[in-house]
């Protein structure tokens, strides 16, 4: 049980920093990552993302770059859109009786890290 234990919390064999609607995440196999929506694409769709930043390996050997990695790609699935947490924004003027209250949320998408195609 503790073998198996282990297997489970080994460190992943590849990592990625893959740029994802101009924010740039660091993923392995397997990560769950709520980003900012994508936009024309559904819950169930499968995606490929070919810009990758930087690519590393359990070994050590890392590939950086310039600026992307040429032959690399990340695949995802989107598993769910939904609205992140609310956000409350309060503007106050003093002394006029001027106050203003305002709620926001951003919508997000949570996808699946599926594959890593390292060069």
């Amino acid at each position: 049980a503790v073998a198996a234990a282990q297997a489970q919390t080994a460190a992943p064999e590849c990592f990625a920093v893959v740029r994802i609607n101009g924010k740039q995440w660091k993923v392995v196999e397997g990560d769950s990552v709520v980003v900012d929506k994508i936009k024309h694409h559904w819950p169930g769709e499968t995606l490929t993302f070919t810009d990758v930043l930087l690519c590393g390996r359990k070994d050590g050997s890392t590939m950086i770059g310039s600026p992307f990695v040429d032959g690399a790609s990340v695949e995802v699935v989107i598993e769910q859109k939904t609205k992140g947490p609310k956000i409350f924004v309060f503007k106050k003027r003093r002394r006029k009786n001027s106050r203003r209250f305002r709620g926001f949320r951003a919508e997000v998408s949570s996808i699946r890290i599926m594959k890593l195609n390292l060069p």
